[in-house]
């Protein structure tokens, strides 16, 4: 399982209600309710995801976040609210997120850090995109619409009044592991954030 999935299950309560968004092929929500016991629901668009869901047993609702309100699920609803690798594919990620707080009584967030140290090396040698393990894809076909920092997360969430409970920077790199306690705005490849 991704590095990021291992630490979100550390920060969920057991036998607690769970909403993932954008849920992927339900790997994390199967994990939450054997390792966990928790009651889970998972959004997803994509149809090979949703029957790998259903083959995992987890409850998953056909939804485009981009197009489809969350009116449906009322305040408080989920003790937590998830959204891995998705937030920066979201036509308008600030929304999202404010519905994500209102859902849940917190919300947990992960996401590439376009501002890691490759990606910026790339940029200024090459004078193109990058394209790498984590950002796979090329400018014109990438999922990836809204390219942020950890820094740029952090200003939106002190605008917006959210609280970071907790913040953890993960990195397959043992040398960007030791940099990213130092710097993690630079040598960090994925964010977890953890709000309230």
């Amino acid at each position: 399982m991704r590095i990021d999935l291992d630490v979100i299950s550390q920060w969920v309560t057991p036998s607690s209600r769970v909403l993932d968004l954008a849920c992927g092929d339900g790997t994390l929500l199967s994990r939450l309710a054997s390792d966990k016991s928790v009651f889970g629901y998972g959004l997803e668009i994509d149809s090979d995801h949703i029957s790998d869901c259903i083959s995992k047993g987890v409850n998953v609702i056909e939804h485009n976040l981009d197009t489809d309100s969350l009116d449906t699920f009322g305040d408080a609803s989920f003790d937590t609210v998830i959204m891995t690798q998705a937030l920066q594919t979201m036509r308008y990620p600030d929304k999202v997120l404010e519905e994500m707080l209102r859902i849940g009584k917190e919300c947990i967030v992960t996401f590439p850090n376009f501002g890691h140290w490759k990606a910026r090396i790339y940029l200024a040698l090459n004078g193109r995109m990058p394209v790498s393990d984590i950002l796979p894809y090329e400018w014109y076909d990438t999922p990836n619409i809204h390219f942020c920092t950890f820094k740029d997360f952090e200003f939106l969430c002190k605008q917006r009044g959210i609280t970071v409970k907790h913040r953890q920077v993960v990195t397959e790199n043992s040398i960007d592991k030791t940099g990213a306690k130092f710097l993690p705005n630079f040598f960090g490849e994925t964010a977890i954030y953890h709000l309230s």
